[in-house]
């Protein structure tokens, strides 16, 4: 069981202007940070600690406190940052603490649907990010694309795909599937939202209210199937989330081959951090995109 350092400890306290927390407990389940429940008097609060030289909770912040613009409180929850700190090269992050289960997720699929639509009305003119993020501890590149296929293409597959190494995939296969995923993408008007990024069943949770809540972000500006596609390559997404989502934005014809398109993605992406089977998952992924 891992302890937070007092000098941490007693800088959270400083600044929040309270006394020593009456607990603090690990909380499990994260394999890149650190994390616990902090119980003050009144109040709790969820921390995340990162001791890696790499800003990824700034990155977090930030795609927090983006998508806390667009969601709609009555069906949506996204955690408030309370504070962001760096003490001794440590970034710390601390929000409320939310009390979830995983039962009804109707409100969790209306409000994702009502984010991805808010946020299209920003009206944004490209597709990507500002700032250089992360997909897990990849980095997900910074940049913009008017045009959604070369997006997808430039900013996302290819930095994956150069990832992998020379001898696992040749040069004509790159070419060939980077070719195939703009032609299957051309025609496909997307609906470009800010998009949560990493959308699967560890990232989502639904509260005593029933509202959803969704966290540990990797936002960027994107087609909002790459959401929707990435809830399907776990599972555990209940038949009324998607019920509720597609009363709020249709379903579009051609979507599964997407769902596939996009998906590649974090397959390659999960490759990239863990090998293993993930690396015959590509190849699988590669030969269907190739027979679409």
């Amino acid at each position: 069981m891992k302890k937070i350092p007092y000098i941490e400890v007693n800088e959270i306290c400083n600044q929040l202007g309270e006394g020593l927390p009456k607990s603090i407990k690990q909380v499990f389940g994260g394999d890149i940070h650190t994390s616990w429940k902090i119980e003050f008097q009144n109040t709790n609060y969820f921390l995340k600690r990162n001791e890696r030289k790499i800003r990824f909770l700034k990155f977090e912040e930030s795609c927090l406190n983006n998508l806390q613009k667009y969601i709609n409180y009555e069906n949506l929850v996204i955690p408030q940052i309370i504070l962001y700190l760096e003490v001794n090269n440590v970034e710390l992050l601390l929000m409320e603490w939310i009390d979830m289960n995983n039962s009804d997720q109707q409100k969790l699929g209306r409000g994702l649907g009502e984010m991805h639509i808010e946020s299209n009305k920003f009206n944004p003119k490209s597709f990507g990010y500002s700032t250089q993020g992360f997909i897990g501890t990849t980095n997900q590149i910074k940049g913009w694309e008017k045009n959604w296929a070369k997006c997808f293409i430039n900013l996302r597959i290819e930095p994956q795909l150069n990832l992998l190494g020379k001898n696992f995939l040749n040069h004509d296969i790159k070419n060939k599937i980077k070719s195939k995923i703009e032609s299957e993408l051309c025609d496909h008007i997307a609906h470009n939202s800010l998009v949560h990024g990493d959308l699967w069943a560890g990232n989502i949770g639904v509260t005593e209210l029933n509202k959803g809540v969704i966290f540990d972000p990797a936002s960027w500006w994107a087609d909002c199937e790459v959401d929707i596609a990435m809830t399907r390559l776990f599972g555990n997404f209940q038949n009324e989330f998607y019920e509720n989502y597609y009363k709020i934005i249709p379903i579009k014809k051609g979507y599964k081959k997407r769902t596939t398109i996009y998906n590649f993605y974090h397959i390659l992406n999960h490759a990239n951090m863990f090998g293993g089977s993930y690396r015959n998952q590509v190849k699988n992924y590669i030969q269907n995109i190739l027979s679409m």
